[in-house]
């Protein structure tokens, strides 16, 4: 309810900054893109080719630079490419554990490479995160805390849309891909478009007065909706805390406490599956199922082999599912075929040795996934100051600009302080909400990009499956395009299958 409260208040807030003037016609004018300024470069891919480029390098994209060695973009155009054309834009974030990222150059072994070779024009800005730093009047000033790193990326956004008769290829195409915290960029890029919640901040930085929508988001393991991911965390992964996870008793009642907590957040997101049918947390764990099953099918179809160890219960031949159609059709499915989306069903063998797979030990499979790599301990995310005193990434980038770090849950800050009634300040609010993707999505909401691609590895432990499998749900039931998986064998990574991704970007591109 408070953050509920507090959004009313942004709003206001942001109707009384959208009357501050706009900047000067001098300052506007530094953000003016030159077409002639840049270099020729080539990039050899893994198969041999060859793929030429002009590179146009170092541009900052606000007026009031206030970290030089993070604020700038670079921009890679094919060669012939002509402005004017449709041809997407492909913006890579490489933010990671909520860190700076300054602008890179393409990698043949990432999909900006691909990008240059499928011809799409290619963004890589740069972003301020936890540990960028500046010195002012002799003291060292933290830059990057949120929501700064995410307001970079808008406002690169708004500079590419700013210059887009200049630039070549279409700003109104503008797909953005990041991994992890990246990924979670990605999905608030995505979310919330032009949203004023962030105008007050963006003016201040001087970004180009024009729009930060993007056309598509690709969403990695997105490490998002912060404030809830300790509890989903615990509340999945709980099986294990007597098992493989060894939690001592501290550790336990911790665990305990907060799974308590993720019950009332499942219910309140009024997620519906793809008959329409209420996902509660009575039944969310057996929807969490189909999306793994869907997984191991596609993997043994693939030729993989699956130990009989970790919970997944196949047949040689197919089950009786009697007249009930498979659930993935063309809409939903991947361009290879694959399910993308939901309870896929079963599709056709590929081969008469395909086991079908048709169920899954959720605990053991889930201690499976605990034993490859050992699980955060609790909590995950917001620890500062519970059970121990280091901080967690998150912790860092929703510190202050001196350095501190700082709790953002309000179950963190009272075991911290050993205080039952203490609460979040206003700003700490504030800035949870706005790094919050959850918070934006809505039917019907014109902030939000129209298409997203969105995986999780189905062994990745970095969060709970609960977070990219309610970002996925979300957007769904409010009427968006969303190609979701969970690639099976997948640890914590993003940039591969490349072939699945840019076939999806070629189906939605050719569609428009």
């Amino acid at each position: 309810m408070a953050l509920f409260r507090f959004y009313n208040h942004l709003i206001i807030a942001s109707a009384i900054f959208g009357g501050i003037a706009s900047a000067s016609a001098a300052e506007v004018g530094k953000l003016s893109f030159c077409p002639d300024n840049f270099n020729e470069a080539s990039l050899t891919m893994p198969t041999g080719e060859t793929v030429k480029y002009k590179a146009y390098e170092n541009i900052f994209y606000v007026t009031n630079i206030e970290d030089s060695v993070y604020q700038t973009l670079n921009l890679y155009v094919p060669e012939n490419l002509k402005s004017g054309d449709s041809t997407p834009v492909f913006l890579r974030t490489y933010i990671g554990g909520y860190m700076a990222s300054a602008a890179k150059t393409p990698s043949p072994s990432d999909a900006t490479g691909r990008a240059l070779k499928e011809g799409y024009v290619v963004c890589i800005p740069g972003s301020r995160g936890a540990n960028s730093t500046v010195t002012r009047n002799g003291k060292t000033v933290y830059t990057g805390i949120a929501p700064n790193g995410l307001l970079d990326l808008k406002a690169a956004i708004r500079y590419l849309r700013y210059n887009d008769t200049l630039i070549p290829g279409s700003s109104e195409r503008i797909i953005i891909d990041g991994t992890s915290a990246g990924g979670a960029m990605s999905a608030l890029v995505g979310a919330t478009g032009d949203r004023p919640e962030y105008d007050e901040y963006l003016l201040k930085m001087g970004t180009a007065q024009s729009s930060d929508k993007v056309f598509a988001s690709v969403c990695y393991c997105p490490i998002t909706d912060l404030n809830h991911a300790d509890m989903e965390y615990e509340w999945l992964y709980g099986c294990t805390n007597s098992g493989v996870r060894h939690l001592n008793a501290d550790q336990a009642a911790i665990s305990n406490e907060l799974a308590a907590e993720c019950p009332a957040y499942i219910n309140s997101l009024n997620l519906k599956d793809n008959e329409g049918n209420p996902i509660t947390a009575d039944n969310y764990k057996e929807y969490l199922k189909t999306f793994l099953i869907a997984s191991a099918h596609k993997a043994l179809e693939e030729g993989c082999e699956i130990p009989d160890t970790i919970g997944i219960i196949r047949y040689a031949e197919r089950p009786d599912f009697g007249d009930r159609p498979a659930r993935a059709g063309k809409d939903n499915r991947d361009r290879r075929g694959a399910p993308s989306f939901g309870p896929a069903g079963m599709r056709p063998r590929i081969n008469n040795n395909t086991d079908f797979v048709t169920g899954i030990d959720l605990n053991k499979y889930l201690s499976y996934v605990a034993s490859v790599t050992p699980l955060k301990t609790p909590p995950a995310f917001d620890q500062y100051g519970v059970l121990i005193d280091v901080p967690t990434p998150e912790n860092n980038v929703f510190g202050n600009s001196e350095g501190n770090p700082a709790n953002f849950t309000e179950f963190s800050l009272r075991h911290r302080l050993h205080d039952s009634k203490a609460s979040l300040s206003e700003d700490m609010v504030r800035r949870v909400f706005i790094m919050n993707t959850m918070n934006f999505i809505s039917e019907n909401a014109t902030s939000v990009a129209p298409h997203w691609f969105i995986r999780h590895g189905a062994k990745d432990r970095d969060t709970s499956f609960l977070v990219p499998i309610n970002l996925a749900t979300k957007l769904k039931n409010s009427g968006f395009d969303v190609n979701f998986f969970l690639p099976w064998n997948r640890p914590h990574s993003g940039d591969y299958n490349l072939d699945d991704l840019f076939g999806w970007i070629d189906s939605i591109t050719d569609n428009e």
